[in-house]
């Protein structure tokens, strides 16, 4: 059998850098989607990814990613996110729409499209695949002048709670992540006198890795990480 692919949507640098290299150190084959590939070329020959340009939020990019994927589809990971940070009086309308389109309309389109695409395949070590959605505080609480990235992440987190309910009998784990903390990404630095006060995106990825390989009689379908510093 051809080894396991893994695609992961909103590629930057940091956490979905690291889950790239771990799931690539692990034998799976890996698919790097992004609006901008150009920006993922090392990272793609580092992993021996393919790369496909895809906006999330547009259908039909989406159906065509979908439709460029080899098999076995096994672990499908949802990172891409937007906001607009003011005080609510002062949110221009697009913007918003635009931050819910990404953060929600998008990881609905994602996840529908690797239902799908999973229902096809034969349960293989318990599973017939994991669909990851990278959340945040900001699903569980709202902040003040954030009212954007809440509306996003909070119908984020109630899909991947449906879809958690519905698909976990049919044999594909979901899992909503809650991300409650900065991430330590290339080109930010922690205070010296707070080590280890951002999260380790490589730490992150062993999470989510944990994830992919729970037993299905003791499946996660929500996870939260923080610091150990953080305030909750």
């Amino acid at each position: 059998m051809s080894k396991p692919l893994a695609l992961i949507v909103g590629v930057g640098d940091g956490l979905s850098a690291s889950l790239a290299r771990l799931f690539f150190d692990q034998g799976y084959r890996i698919t790097l989607a992004a609006r901008d590939i150009d920006k993922i070329e090392s990272l793609a020959k580092q992993t021996e990814a393919t790369r496909h340009r895809c906006d999330a939020s547009n259908p039909t990019e989406v159906k065509s990613l979908f439709s460029e994927l080899e098999s076995p589809l096994r672990v499908v990971v949802y990172n891409p996110s937007a906001r607009q940070r003011a005080p609510l009086i002062d949110l221009d309308a697009e913007a918003v729409r635009t931050a819910i389109q990404v953060t929600a309309y998008g990881a609905f389109l994602v996840g529908q499209e690797a239902a799908r695409r999973m229902l096809e395949q034969d349960i293989e070590d318990g599973a017939r695949g994991t669909i990851l959605f990278t959340g945040a505080s900001a699903g569980v609480k709202g902040f003040p002048q954030s009212a954007p990235f809440a509306m996003g992440k909070f119908a984020q987190r109630g899909l991947a709670q449906s879809m958690a309910r519905e698909l976990h009998p049919k044999g594909i784990h979901v899992t909503w992540i809650n991300i409650d903390g900065g991430i330590r990404n290339p080109g930010l630095t922690e205070p010296a006198d707070k080590p280890d006060s951002m999260l380790d995106p490589d730490a992150i990825a062993r999470s989510y890795l944990m994830l992919v390989q729970q037993d299905r009689s003791a499946w996660s379908n929500e996870l939260e990480l923080r610091p150990w510093v953080e305030t909750f």
